[in-house]
């Protein structure tokens, strides 16, 4: 690998700027580097990581783009978080796009799974459901404009592991209309309730009138408040999990693992 440049002083890393974002750790690193090299702008790391990424800075540096060994409390700095995993990609931030008009359909003739955020607030949240849609292989999730609703910002990377460079986050601007249109497109469209909703186990066996192979969208509420009651009413059936009853709910990043594989990726879905 090229020499890593002299270690900087504690206080020459550049800042954010506007536009941009931080990826932590070397899976979210590796990730964003395979999908699109060319989106990196500066990189930091530190002495054992650098010893793992020749082929990063190789490339890097024939791009003439930044690339520093720097101790550890400089690059706790330029991360923002200690939880850095020993390094840091400033890259290029592309914000979410809008669905387009005759989206929905196109994914239903492909059977695509959806998830749907229903104002997921905590972008910690967002990234460990990001992480879980990848591993099944969802391709998307959309969420909602406003502020309510958490986005793909540098904590939702550093959770996802990577998992945000292999599914798209796209954006609508009324959540209920849109679960409207996929119902209307073919979808099942699923919302989740803590209580009175069909048993998730029952629907993936083909229970209860859904058809299997019928495409699935997966809503998934509010932390606090869970979905809203239009959301609701814009589904074509609520489905629950059924727990032990000590505790009310599970996370809604492990409530989406739980429904991705009993309802989209079980063997009779």
């Amino acid at each position: 690998m090229p020499a890593p440049q002299p270690i900087r002083p504690a206080n020459a890393a550049p800042s954010q700027r506007p536009g941009e974002l931080k990826l932590c750790g070397l899976s979210a690193v590796r990730a964003r580097f395979g999908r699109d090299s060319g989106s990196i702008l500066r990189l930091y790391f530190d002495y054992e990581t650098g010893r793992k990424i020749g082929v990063i800075c190789k490339v890097l540096a024939a791009g003439k783009k930044i690339y520093r060994c720097v101790e550890p409390a400089e690059l706790e700095k330029v991360a923002g978080t200690i939880h850095h995993g020993g390094i840091v990609a400033v890259v290029r931030e592309v914000k979410p796009s809008r669905v387009g008009p005759g989206e929905a359909a196109a994914w239903a003739r492909k059977r695509e799974t959806v998830l749907v955020l229903d104002r997921i607030g905590n972008a910690h949240n967002l990234g460990a459901i990001a992480r879980t849609a990848a591993f099944f292989g969802v391709p998307r999730i959309v969420i909602p404009e406003g502020p309510g609703a958490a986005q793909p910002n540098d904590a939702a990377h550093r959770v996802a592991e990577g998992g945000l460079e292999h599914i798209e986050v796209r954006m609508v601007p009324l959540l209920t209309e849109f679960l409207r249109e996929l119902a209307a497109a073919g979808y099942d469209v699923l919302g989740t309730s803590p209580h009175g909703g069909k048993p998730a186990r029952i629907l993936a066996l083909g229970g209860n009138g859904r058809a299997p192979g019928r495409p699935v969208a997966i809503v998934l509420g509010n932390e606090e408040h869970g979905l809203s009651p239009a959301a609701q009413a814009a589904c074509t059936r609520l489905v629950t999990i059924p727990g032990s009853g000590q505790v009310e709910s599970l996370n809604v990043s492990a409530t989406a693992a739980v429904l991705i594989w009993a309802l989209a990726c079980g063997p009779t879905a």
